[in-house]
């Protein structure tokens, strides 16, 4: 793995400290849920996703496999990079890298995280299932990662955005986001990118307030995060998970409520921030999409629908977009 140098590590503390006081300053206050993956974030994750609740999951790994020796075969003829961003522990993709060794492609593979000990986890796994396997992980945020990937451009590339991370985004920085990948890539490439589907709502939601509680602890690590990272002394016991689906937004919305009037003092922000007695904290959003609005958005950011490959019970969709020439 890339290791970043000392003086990138300070500078994504600062950026952290930065997002944490800026988001518990507004009214109403929320955090990126792009921190929810530190090494006990990216932890209760992996459980989250073995929950039977969460089917999001199980979908995706019914799709690749049933559809990954046509990729392969989409990709065969010559050299190229499978990038892929949120990598995680990168269980589905290994899916793709056995089909593409088994077919013998010649390909690197780039897994970029935001979580470096996810990254480092990752390439010691996949070094020990194919020692021959060239790949090279980067410790780093969506937009740093494409700016990697736009100084290779020599070569094809497919990249992966998998487990309807795209939903994360709001309706403006979604296309920001997309137009970035499209401006990284050369003509001709492609982008397979997952998305949750429309379906019964009592269904979505279960998903996100599963029995066990895992969920809600993941999001109340964000706490203990800001805690360990910054210096802060929230009382994880004070607040209590919240998430609902919007019927106008089509978007699930999760929250952190304080339970108390309280006061939290966050020693390296050098500040103390106030809450009333069931005052939110905003921690995530995931979009919910039809197939229809899916076509839409590749045409407006720079490309075009190939195929759209959907799981057995039509919960799922991983879309193969291909890029447009300029």
């Amino acid at each position: 793995m890339r290791q970043s140098a000392s003086k990138e590590l300070l500078a994504c503390h600062e950026t952290f400290a930065q997002d944490v006081l800026e988001g518990l300053s507004r009214a109403p206050k929320s955090l990126p849920c792009k921190y929810f993956y530190d090494e006990e974030g990216s932890r209760l994750f992996r459980q989250i996703t073995e929950l039977p609740e969460y089917y999001l999951t199980h979908c995706e790994f019914e799709i690749l496999r049933n559809n990954r020796q046509e990729l392969a075969s989409l990709l065969a003829g010559g050299p190229f990079n499978l990038v892929e961003l949120g990598a995680g522990d990168g269980r589905k993709t290994r899916v793709l890298l056995e089909q593409f060794l088994d077919d013998g492609l010649d390909f690197r593979y780039a897994p970029i995280d935001i979580c470096e000990a996810a990254v480092t986890d990752l390439i010691g796994n996949l070094k020990q299932s194919w020692g021959h396997l060239p790949c090279e992980g980067l410790a780093a945020e969506y937009f740093d990662g494409l700016r990697w990937l736009s100084e290779r451009k020599e070569q094809r590339n497919l990249v992966l955005f998998l487990g309807s991370n795209i939903g994360n985004f709001d309706q403006d920085g979604m296309r920001v986001f997309l137009r970035s990948v499209r401006e990284a890539l050369n003509e001709g490439d492609f982008l397979l990118i997952g998305f949750d589907l429309v379906k019964d709502i009592p269904l979505i939601e279960k998903a996100y307030n599963d029995s066990q509680g895992i969920t809600a602890r993941f999001n109340l690590n964000l706490l203990q995060r800001i805690n360990r990272d910054l210096g802060g002394n929230f009382q994880a016991d004070r607040f209590r998970f919240f998430s609902r689906f919007g019927r106008s937004s089509g978007a699930v919305e999760s929250y952190l409520i304080s339970g108390r009037k309280q006061a939290v003092k966050i020693e390296q922000l050098n500040c103390s921030f106030f809450f009333e007695e069931g005052e939110p904290i905003h921690t995530e959003r995931s979009q919910k999409y039809l197939e229809s609005e899916v076509v839409r958005l590749a045409r407006e950011t720079g490309f075009t629908v190939t195929r759209q490959m959907k799981d057995r019970r039509g919960y799922f969709l991983d879309s193969l977009w291909r890029v447009n020439s300029a």
